[in-house]
């Protein structure tokens, strides 16, 4: 570059990290730098390439700085999630409203500051290695040299550690708000890991509405190990308080709660346990993330000691993962996972953990779809034409749900989840379900696709029949996991289904 282009190229950058530094300016640094002596009569270059010389390594750091400075600024259009949008502002489904799905036009306050540019760079370092990658490689190799009998370089077997495993925790931490962040193999393998800090005569306290798979672990499998648990509506906090023991050591939440979305208020639960146990060691308190997912909600921050997710739904979001991750903000906590990954075994391959890390890299852009489809799609359900086959809708999002303003306080926004219960029984939820083109009858969530189930006899089979009555999990719940396709063509796709159901009956 001609010198004088180039001094009029810093004058119009202002060459400051303040003012959007960017990896552009690294590589123009690298070139540049090479012939320094050509730009010496200019003090501006000069200054500039010193400058960059002395920051060049922290680089990433200053950029996310400069975003997050940025993002909290009230004027601030350089980052458009600062500011406080509708979620939806009078949305129809593309059709001039024949669908009647006019939605709710309240907003709810911004997604965590320099989110998205966490998502983007965070673990994925290219300094940290030597050919500098932008995208971390996949560390195949099970084992690791040592220099001498017994000294490790940083790693020495792909159990306890690996390269690309580090990169996909370090990035979920920093999305979390915490400060580590230990992967495994599946979602219930991060329940289990948990599970395994406790010992024989120790208390669960576990909110009701939890994922089968929890109940089903819970209640069939760690209860035979002299670990008491209840299950008990989170809701109810006068109620919940009294089921809380001398010996409870996890409480264990789930907010969203799976199917029937309920909210536990982390806040309020937090101040109750610190309460009943001031003065005394403290229960590990556990929020299940996996509805919500980092994007919409932070645990930690609302005084959770572990955020727990199954990585398998929203963080990785293409149905083509099984991982669980948990985060935490304990050192100590930490300490003692890290140990449990390497005792127990529950850990997810490199590879997994490769395509997990580029799922999160989006994860920003995908709830925002999510989020925009499924409130669409529970607008139409409890207002559309076909609203007359539905009894109840449930969204958090919703006006109509029980809990919307604590959602609204406790949320950033909302996922792609709704339930809903049809008209009927498991007759015509079995005929609605198979009628679906574009939902796919299936178990699971949080993929790009979307995904409805019935949850008494698919997910929630396991738990017993008394307690799905209990819950609300009846033949007539459905539950959609709302996709990124076109909001119309997933509300055409319902509406079709119902007129198979419904078409003799009329």
């Amino acid at each position: 570059m001609d010198p004088l282009e180039l001094n009029e190229y810093l004058k119009s950058r202002s060459y400051l990290i303040g003012n959007a530094f960017t990896y552009a300016d690294l590589a123009l640094f690298n070139l540049i730098d090479q012939k320094r002596n050509q730009y010496k009569e200019f003090s501006n270059v000069i200054r500039w390439l010193n400058h960059i010389k002395a920051i060049r390594k922290p680089i990433k750091a200053s950029i996310m700085t400069d975003l997050l400075k940025r993002s909290q600024s009230d004027n601030s259009h350089y980052n458009p999630l600062c500011k406080k949008v509708p979620i939806m502002s009078n949305h129809t489904n593309g059709t001039n409203g024949t669908n009647g799905h006019e939605t709710s036009n309240f907003s709810h306050s911004s997604p965590f500051p320099g989110f998205g540019t966490h998502a983007a760079h965070h673990g994925s370092d290219p300094d940290k290695w030597d050919f500098a990658p932008i995208v971390p490689p996949i560390s195949l190799s099970t084992t690791f040299k040592q220099s001498a009998p017994g000294v490790c370089p940083k790693y020495d077997y792909s159990r306890a550690g690996n390269p690309t495993r580090t990169a996909f925790e370090e990035c979920i931490a920093k999305l979390e708000g915490g400060t580590h962040a230990m992967a495994t193999s599946s979602g219930l393998a991060a329940t289990s890991l948990i599970i395994n800090l406790l010992k024989s005569g120790d208390h669960i306290l576990c909110c009701d509405d939890v994922y089968g798979g929890t109940n089903r672990y819970f209640n069939k499998v760690v209860s035979r190990f002299g670990i008491e648990i209840d299950m008990v509506d989170p809701t109810d906090l006068v109620h919940y308080e009294t089921k809380i023991k001398d010996n409870t050591a996890l409480v264990w939440l789930e907010t969203p709660t799976n199917p029937t979305l309920k909210i536990c208020d982390i806040k309020a639960i937090v101040a109750i346990v610190e309460r009943k146990f001031e003065g005394k060691e403290m229960p590990i308190i556990v929020s299940d993330n996996t509805f919500a997912s980092p994007y919409f909600q932070r645990p930690l921050e609302l005084g959770a000691t572990l955020s727990l997710s199954s990585v398998t739904k929203y963080i990785n979001g293409h149905t083509d993962v099984c991982m669980g991750v948990i985060a935490t903000k304990n050192e100590d906590l930490a300490e003692r996972l890290r140990f449990l990954q390497l005792a127990v075994g529950p850990a997810p391959s490199p590879f997994d953990c490769y395509l997990a890390l580029r799922g999160a890299r989006t994860l920003h852009l995908r709830m925002r779809q999510h989020e925009t489809n499924s409130l669409a799609v529970a607008n139409w359900l409890e207002k559309g034409e076909k609203a007359k086959y539905v009894s109840k809708v449930i969204h958090p999002g919703l006006p109509s749900h029980p809990q919307h303003e604590l959602a609204k306080r406790q949320m950033k926004g909302f996922s792609g989840m709704c339930s809903f219960v049809i008209l009927g029984g498991i007759e015509e939820a079995t005929l609605f379900l198979q009628s679906l083109k574009v939902f796919a009858l299936a178990e699971s969530l949080g993929g790009y696709e979307s995904l409805a189930e019935l949850p008494s006899v698919m997910t929630h089979a396991s738990v017993p029949a008394d307690q799905r009555a209990k819950l609300g999990i009846s033949d007539s719940l459905i539950r959609l996991s709302v996709g990124i396709e076109e909001p119309e063509d997933l509300i055409a796709d319902l509406a079709q289904a119902f007129d198979v159901v419904y078409a003799k009956k009329q």
